[in-house]
């Protein structure tokens, strides 16, 4: 038997599983606490006090502070969350839709972190030492997630192939520069251009747009 599962000579609960149950509680704390910080960015901006976001997690504001010593790390911590989230949910999508409306619900979807991203740009533009991986960390995970997708409704033969992901993320970026109390519509709607675009002298749209909306 591994010393992992081992019990305890007091009949109590395995070494293991008690640290893996750490582990887990640990990450459900961190969890809250980055999506509590998420929502007070989102509403009251990154300078917001720390002890919002300790109430709207439920917390003491001594957690927050074990957990991030310093606001750039809460924010740092909030992007890569984000990232990672956007990112798996590429996968479970290829796994649950046809090739291309899998494509076209994530960059859908990604428009959602676009959003998160634009409440943190005041420090992730302030030139914070703090931040320099993060644009590494968004290219890493982004390009192969969207690489994959493309590549899949490519060879269904739905869009063309020769698409560059990170050209494609770019465009969606600088789309949703759009302000005013329409901006989230419209962002949609080019996105749903894009893809459009995407489909355009595709084998299986018959050399021709279809028009079709896969959302």
């Amino acid at each position: 038997m591994s010393k992992e599962s081992t019990a305890p000579s007091d009949g109590g609960t395995p070494t293991g599983t008690k640290a893996r149950r750490v582990r887990a509680d640990a990450q459900r704390s961190t969890d809250a606490l980055l999506e509590a910080a998420k929502t007070v960015f989102a509403t009251s901006g990154v300078d917001a006090p720390v002890r919002e976001i300790a109430e709207t997690a439920g917390v003491g504001v001594g957690t927050v502070y074990r957990n991030f010593p310093k606001r750039s790390d809460l924010i740092a911590g909030v992007f890569r969350r984000e990232v990672d989230a956007c990112v798996a949910e590429a996968a479970e999508l290829s796994a649950a839709h046809p090739p291309c409306d899998a494509l076209s619900r994530w960059l859908h979807r990604y428009t959602e972190f676009i959003a998160t991203k634009k409440g943190l740009a005041t420090a992730l533009h302030s030139g914070d030492p703090a931040f320099s991986t993060l644009p590494d960390y968004f290219r890493e995970n982004f390009e192969p997630a969207l690489a994959r997708l493309l590549e899949g409704a490519a060879e269904a033969g739905d869009i063309c192939g020769d698409v560059d992901p990170y050209d494609l993320l770019r465009a969606i970026g600088n789309l949703s520069v759009a302000s005013g109390d329409d901006g989230a519509a419209h962002l949609r709607r080019m996105v749903d251009l894009l893809i459009k675009g995407l489909r355009f002298g595709a084998p299986g749209a018959g050399g021709r747009d279809t028009g079709r909306n896969t959302v």
